[in-house]
């Protein structure tokens, strides 16, 4: 899953006060200063502000003293409490053949520009160009509302989405609405869209309809293609430009079932992936990937993660067969190289996905990276990077396509970030890897009844991870000692359980670090070609996860709830219900080591972490808007350009961001109207660099929610 929910930090004083009596902590605590508490109301809890004395070791930044930070309208201080913040749960969800020349919609993954008019030395001098509305309300949504686009510039259009799947053209250089395309989907419970992928028809004439087409999927599980010049239906394309995507099994409600990212074109065959919603059943719908003619929309193959064939050599690692499973589904963007004529999936895990007494075995071709022949759909090859999983941990990227040095030599390598925050790489042809794996020894109990991890899990040998790997005794929790004793106390009382990743799910409950939300999520990374570095955003938020029995299960309680403390989820068919649920302190933050998130930047061939920072300030969640960057957990993703700069939204401060490629260090910023949770884009138009930035947030998060597009350039 891309992730379970929305959690609001609370300041509760009472709270605080009541625990602060505790007769231990009064033996080495220091004074702190309350002040009185304030209702809310965007809440119906209590909520008061408290005075914090900041540890020393909390890293701040000093910004370079010529930046000047650009706001696009002023936003008040949210003094009273940790509004909307999600963090807790983060939780957690390119040139190729027979494609026009495009910016942004690269099916490599690597999020890269050469352009290098904005750099590090003007970065200060970049203003709104321009802003644009797509008009669609999140606030109005029933359910979950993510702007998450990854823009495209194609046929002298910016192509952007709204989370109805509406697709606008926009002139690059003033934004303005050129045409608007309304597939006219109903509401579900998932309002998002991740972009469009596109394909030339090399066959036909020049000025002909459609030659240029636009191609992407909806929540009611559609796949559209409509002309990139005007916008309208490709009458040759399916019925009239639409054709009816099938699910392996009736679904239980709208929404079950949803065409979630771009698809990726390869060679004329447009794959589609579906997101599968989670923890509802243990015979979910199956995560079949659809393939299609990209000029008529004729069905040409399929592929199911989960394999039903006996004779697949896949059915070993399945010890009672595949028989009442699903999901194994690609949720995310895929990748592909139309040279080998192969699609990279990257799969997630098999239902349920916190318990597999069901389905022992590996479980091959869940959570695995599987790359497909484009024309036929069988598997050429396949890595799975958790064995069994039962801790959510999709592969949440796309795959990045590159060009890694062995020997001095180039070869063309797929790397897939995880959730795990392991990076792994492959030879994209074969399949075998280039950085060594080898099969390291998990905790292996105490188990829940029924379950059978597997013995050991792949490790990248040398590569370091993204993030951290265990939670330890001697971790301080939260934003001070106080917070770390308090978070230690209420782990001892309930008895949860710790430890390394892949420490096993429980009954008592277990802190699960990383979190399900990452580490990296489906944002991925950006690639600096030249110097074989990776610049990838991080959650670092744990969570906890709890089974219970199914004789203990409430079913009134058990149910799905979006944007709440704790998530319950029913998993009909299985030993356990599920919930899911933040540890936070009496402070209400997150009993987890700082920073919350981060950014780092990663040398693959040297194996070496280059620099590594907090990732968003407290600016705006805090009681006091205070500009200190402990991270916020979040999603979107991020461009590295030649100018040196790295592009990022991602954080719950509503803030773009510049960061020097070299050290880290933040060298420019911007207020945007809504959480920057898409990916942005740089383009030349008319002798100028314009950087664009989806702002529309994402409620799972609790983040700002909104329908911008925001277009930044150099004053003149």
């Amino acid at each position: 899953m891309g992730g379970l929910g929305g959690q609001e930090w609370l300041w509760n004083r009472s709270a605080y006060l009541r625990h602060m009596s505790d007769p231990n902590l009064h033996k080495m605590l220091i004074p702190v200063k309350m002040q009185r508490g304030t209702a809310s109301n965007h809440s119906r809890h209590q909520r008061g502000t408290l005075g914090l004395r900041f540890p020393h070791k909390i890293q701040t930044f000093k910004r370079r003293s010529s930046m000047t930070k650009r706001t696009l309208r002023d936003t008040p201080a949210r003094v009273g409490a940790l509004r909307r913040c999600a963090v807790i749960l983060g939780l957690l969800a390119l040139p190729c053949t027979g494609m026009a020349t495009v910016v942004g919609d690269h099916q490599d993954g690597a999020k890269y520009s050469p352009l290098d008019q904005i750099n590090r030395d003007n970065v200060n001098d970049l203003e709104v160009a321009w802003e644009f509305h797509t008009g669609d309300d999140p606030h109005k949504v029933d359910g979950l509302a993510a702007l998450e686009d990854q823009p495209t510039l194609i046929e002298g259009n910016l192509i952007v989405c709204s989370i109805s799947r509406k697709v606008f053209a926009l002139d690059p250089a003033t934004g303005a609405k050129r045409w608007e395309f309304d597939p006219q989907t109903p509401p579900t419970g998932l309002r998002k869209c991740r972009g469009v992928a596109n394909w030339v028809n090399e066959q036909a004439p020049e000025n002909a309809a459609c030659r240029t087409r636009l191609i992407f999927g909806t929540a009611d599980y559609k796949l559209f293609a409509i002309d990139a010049r005007t916008g309208k239906a490709c009458a040759d394309f399916g019925d009239n430009g639409v054709v009816e995507m099938p699910t392996s099994k009736p679904v239980l409600w709208p929404g079950e079932v949803v065409a979630s990212s771009n698809p990726v074109v390869v060679n004329g065959v447009v794959v589609v992936g579906s997101a599968v919603a989670d923890n509802q059943r243990v015979d979910s719908p199956s995560g079949r990937v659809l393939a299609y003619d990209a000029l008529t929309g004729e069905y040409l193959w399929e592929f199911d993660p989960v394999p039903r064939d006996p004779n697949d050599p896949a059915m070993a690692s399945w010890g009672k067969g595949t028989d009442g499973f699903g999901q194994g589904n690609v949720w995310s963007s895929m990748a592909a190289d139309a040279d080998l004529d192969l699609v990279y999936l990257p799969t997630t895990s098999a239902s349920n996905d916190f318990y597999g007494g069901e389905r022992p075995g590996d479980n091959h071709y869940t959570t695995s990276v599987v790359a497909l022949r484009g024309a036929t759909g069988e598997v050429v090859w396949h890595q799975q990077v958790v064995h069994h999983n039962v801790w959510d941990y999709d592969i949440p990227t796309r795959p990045m396509l590159i060009d890694y040095p062995v020997n001095g030599k180039p070869v063309p390598a797929l790397l897939q970030n995880t959730k795990m925050g392991l990076v792994f790489i492959y030879d994209r042809a074969t399949g075998e890897p280039l950085v060594p794996i080898e099969e390291r020894p998990v905790p292996q109990s105490p188990l829940p009844p029924g379950e059978v991890l597997s013995p050991t899990q792949p490790f990248p040998v040398g590569m370091p991870p993204l993030v951290k790997l265990e939670i330890t005794e001697d971790d301080e929790l939260g934003m001070n000692f106080i917070d770390s004793y308090f978070c230690r106390k209420i782990i001892e009382e309930e008895g949860y359980l710790y430890g390394p990743i892949y420490t096993p799910m429980s009954e008592q409950g277990t802190l699960q670090m990383p979190a399900a939300g990452g580490g990296p999520n489906w944002g991925g990374a950006s690639h600096d070609p030249n110097r074989h570095i990776i610049y990838v955003p991080t959650n670092r938020v744990p969570m906890l996860v709890k089974l219970v029995p199914r004789d203990k299960a409430n079913a009134e309680e058990t149910q799905k709830v979006e944007g709440r403390a704790k998530m319950a989820f029913a998993n009909p068919g299985s030993r356990y219900a599920l919930e899911v649920a933040p540890l936070m302190s009496p402070l209400g933050t997150p009993c987890a080591p700082l920073p919350w998130a981060g950014l780092t930047a990663l040398d693959i061939v040297n194996k070496k972490i280059l620099w590594d920072v907090p990732l968003g300030s407290i600016k705006k969640l805090a009681p006091i808007p205070l500009d200190i960057h402990l991270g916020t957990p979040g999603a979107g993703g991020l461009l590295l350009t030649a100018g040196g700069l790295v592009f990022i939204g991602y954080t719950l401060d509503d803030t773009l961001r510049a960061f020097d490629a070299d050290t880290g260090e933040i060298v420019w910023e911007s207020d945007l109207p809504a959480a920057g949770t898409g990916v942005p884009i740089t383009y030349e138009w008319e002798g100028e660099q314009y950087l664009v930035m989806p702002a529309g947030g994402h409620s799972m998060y609790g983040s700002t929610l909104g329908d911008s597009y925001v277009a930044y350039k150099l004053k003149k």
